[in-house]
This record gives structure tokens, sequence and C-alpha cells, in this order.
């Protein structure tokens, strides 16, 4: 009996319909009633008599059609996993396409690697379960774990956190595969590792093994490391210095007064991973970033015929650009420079969109970049414009733990608006791709409006940063009264340190 009575709980918004389905059932009866006990019935009487049957039988109809589309809802409510959690609002056309065309959505290929990479992976798995992350694996120069060691695998940590990403439940799969062992024979080796080494043992193929992990993890999508070939990541200089060690390279950049004239790879000559080319040949739309463009996203465009692959591709390739520039790759950089140095290495024809913040992000973040050398990526459109690239601004900067980081969700967005008006520019309104994309889309903007958020971020550099000052911008008058606040305080804070150190020199 509690199962029955569930159904008139409040969130499962059934009273109402039930509700009015009885209306309908006493207004028949009392219809038929008139009819029973009437001795002479005259033409109002029948009015009002067939006013009643129809206006009661209305309300049945409606209220089982609505009982039955909300009972719908509820199910799939409570067993699809995609379903954001806590989202009571689903939209029953999305529900209709969504067994059928889910699983048929465009095929989207994500290249890149570190936290860039998995933001996207996040955010399109809501539309789509067609989505393939080719992953950089290299050991960056770094020592490799204990599980490396013991086991003998090639660095694994960037599958593993894409597989964590395509996951429904992100923070349970991220605590099972991080999982180390303290004590026995498998003391410091982490069950991630173990269980890549089993299937990679069990399949004897190491790209095989991460292909079956998509049924065995039940993960939307699927993960394929861009070569099997272990590979470093060398830098060389514009003054002439080569870094074999991903790691040193901001470090030496910084210390030479020096910018990376180009990247490469070493051997050159590795082959891309069984299924690579393939998948991007029959992609819909390729994603390229964000992340660091020269260790995470440049480095997959250089193994061996991937750049070639995505140039004769028919899909979509769109750039995601970095907000911030990236001491010791990306200093000083621009829009157009990020986009020219993925031409310089992988030639023309990679790009075809670039999505790009609206760059406006309070004066207290930049700031706090600023110390570290950071800056907002300068927007220099008519320059990308000229490159043939088409430019889509989107608001797509969040805070997460003080740090300015892309949104999934507005990545993903702006990706899908993309698709969607591809199709609709070849008339395809009516294929189930574009109906089902387009309503889920509807239904992300819509949500969002309902959400009314803690605080509102602003974004746009302030006179803090070098490129607002070198443009009147309508931010830098906006928050004019805090920036000088800002920056009266660090002039005060300055002149007492100075004065407390000559007083100092005194004693």
């Amino acid at each position: 009996m509690s199962g029955f009575f569930t159904w008139f709980k409040g969130s499962t918004k059934m009273k109402r319909w039930i509700a009015l389905v009885l209306v309908g059932i006493v207004l028949v009866c009392y219809g038929m009633a008139s009819i029973l006990i009437a001795k002479e019935i005259s033409f109002i009487d029948i009015t009002k008599i067939v006013l009643l049957f129809v206006l009661g039988f209305t309300c049945v109809i409606l209220g089982v059609v609505f009982a039955q589309k909300r009972t719908l809802e509820l199910l799939i409510e409570a067993s699809d996993l995609r379903l954001e959690k806590g989202n009571k609002n689903v939209n029953v056309k999305s529900l209709i396409f969504n067994k059928k065309i889910y699983d048929k959505g465009p095929n989207i290929v994500v290249i890149g690697g570190g936290s860039g990479l998995n933001t996207v992976l996040k955010g399109m798995k809501n539309y789509t379960s067609n989505i393939t992350a080719i992953v950089t694996v290299s050991d960056y120069g770094k020592l490799p774990s204990d599980s490396r060691k013991q086991l003998d695998l090639l660095p694994l940590d960037d599958i593993k956190d894409s597989i964590i990403a395509l996951s429904y439940n992100e923070p349970l799969m991220k605590e099972v595969l991080d999982f180390k062992f303290n004590e026995g024979m498998l003391k410091n080796l982490t069950f991630g590792d173990i269980y890549l080494y089993a299937m990679k043992e069990l399949y004897g193929d190491f790209a095989e093994s991460i292909e079956k992990s998509k049924d065995v993890l039940n993960i939307t999508g699927r993960v394929l490391p861009v070569t099997l070939d272990e590979i470093k990541i060398c830098a060389e200089l514009e003054n002439g210095i080569v870094v074999e060690e991903k790691d040193k390279i901001p470090e030496v950049v910084f210390d030479k007064v020096t910018k990376i004239n180009r990247i490469y790879i070493n051997p050159s000559n590795c082959v891309p991973a069984p299924g690579v080319l393939e998948t991007i040949k029959n992609a819909d739309a390729i994603v390229i970033g964000p992340g660091s463009l020269y260790t995470n996203v440049i480095p997959n465009l250089l193994v061996k015929n991937v750049s070639k692959a995505i140039k004769e591709s028919k899909a979509i390739k769109i750039y995601v650009n970095n907000i911030m520039t990236e001491p010791g790759q990306t200093d000083d950089y621009s829009i157009s420079d990020h986009i020219q140095a993925i031409i310089d290495h992988a030639g023309t024809g990679v790009i075809d969109y670039c999505i790009y913040d609206t760059g406006e992000v309070v004066p207290e973040y930049v700031r706090k970049y600023n110390k570290e050398g950071q800056d907002l990526v300068e927007q220099d459109l008519q320059k990308c414009r000229e490159k043939g690239v088409k430019l889509l601004q989107g608001n797509l900067s969040t805070i997460i733990d003080d740090n300015v980081r892309h949104s999934s969700n507005a990545v993903a967005e702006a990706v899908v608006q993309i698709i969607c008006d591809d199709l609709k520019f070849k008339d395809k309104q009516n294929d189930p791709q574009y109906v089902m994309l387009n309503s889920r889309l509807k239904e992300q903007k819509r949500r969002k409006k309902n959400i009314r958020p803690i605080f509102k971020i602003k974004k746009k550099s302030t006179t803090i940063s070098k490129h607002a000052a070198k443009r009147n911008s309508k931010f830098a008058e906006k928050y004019k009264e805090r920036i000088e606040s800002i920056q009266t305080s660090d002039k005060k804070k300055i002149e007492n340190q100075m004065r407390a150190k000559k007083d100092n020199e005194k004693f």
C-alpha cells in the first residue's frame, strides 16, 4: 500500500491529473442523473446536459492522457542514468527521442588532454553517447609511478581521467580508479592501473582493452590513446634551446626570456593507435581543446596522419580557445596567436570554428592571475576572420575553487549550437538528430533561466590587465571605482612596506 500512496506525493505531480479525471466523472454522472430524474426536458436542459457530457469527457480524456505522460516521465527519471541528478523537469519530447536517438546522436570526437579535454566530455555526454576522447599518452618527462614501474604500463593518468569524465557517477568512479593499496603485495599500486593491466592481458592489445572498458565500466562514449608509442614532448625555443621535458618548458622559457618556436614529439614517426584515424574520418564534429596549447593540444596533431585525417574529414572542426594565457607557453597570446600556432604545426583546414569566452572576469580574479604572470587572452577577432575561421562567442567561464575555468555545460551548448545551425543550414530540421539536439538545447537554456545564481560573474579585464589598458572597454568604465580601490590599496601596501623597511634600517 505504501507504494500506492507514493503516487499522491507532491513531487510526483499526479494529484492534479487524478483530480481532473474525478471532476470529469462527476460532471458526466451529474449529466446522466439529470436525464434520469427529469420528467420533461426542454431544449435548454438538453444543451446543459450535452455541455456537461462534453466537458466531463474532455476532463477525463485530458486527465488520463497527462497522467500517462507524467507516468512516463517518472519512469524515465527513475531509470535513465543519463538525466542530470535532481532534474525533475523533463521534456517529454526529449524523452521520446532519448532512448532511440541518444545512441544515434552525432559522432563527436574530442582531441586533447588534461582538464580541458575532460571539461568538454562532461558536457557533451548529456547530448550524445557517440563521444570519442582521443587522448595524449606521454610521460612528459616525469618519473614513472610505482604502478607503471611494476606493471610496465604506458602513462595512463589522462586515460583514467577521461574515463571518469564519461562515467555516470564521476566521484564514485574517481574514488574507485584512484584507490591506492597501502599494504600487502599490491602496496602502492592503484586499482585503475591494475584494472587496465588486467584488461590488456585479457585482450592482448592496449587500445582494444581501453575500447572494451566502455562496456565493462558502463561509460558514455569511449576513450582512445592517440598513439601506443611512448612519446616525449620537446620544445624548440626562439633562442635555439631545445627542452625535452614538458615540466621544464615554462621554467626555461621564463628564465631565458624567450618564446616557444615550435613543439615536436620524439619519436617523430609514431603511428596512431588502432581506430583513431577511422574515428576522425567518421566524425560529425571534431572538438580540439581547450587546454595547454603546446603540451596537451598540439602534440595530438603531430602524430602521423592525425592532422591529415582531420583535414580530410567532412566533420565540423571546432577549436575551444583558452580563457587565460599560460606562463611559459602562451604569454601575451591573443586568440589569433592560438589559432596560428595550431596552423603552424598542423597546417590549414583543421579549424572551421573557434569558440571563445566573452573575456569578462571580475577584477579580483584577473588580479590574482596577473600576479602569477597570466592574463586574459586578447580578442583580436579581425585577425581570426582573416585566417578563415568563423567565431562564436559565449559566456563560457565559471569559477571553480577560486580558479577561472570553462563551464562544461556552456562549452557543450556552444558545440551543439554549431551542429544544429549546420543541420538547419542543410535543411535538415526534420532530421531526428536535429530534433533531439535542438530539444535538449532549448531545455538546457530554459533550465538556466529558471536557476537564480548566488552571484553573477561579470567578466572583462581591468586596467590591472595590460590588454584592458590597450583599449577603453565598457568593463573598465563599469568597474572603475573598484579598480581604483584595488590600485590604491596596493599602493598603500607597498608604501607601508617601504616605510617599515626604512625603519628597520635605522635600527
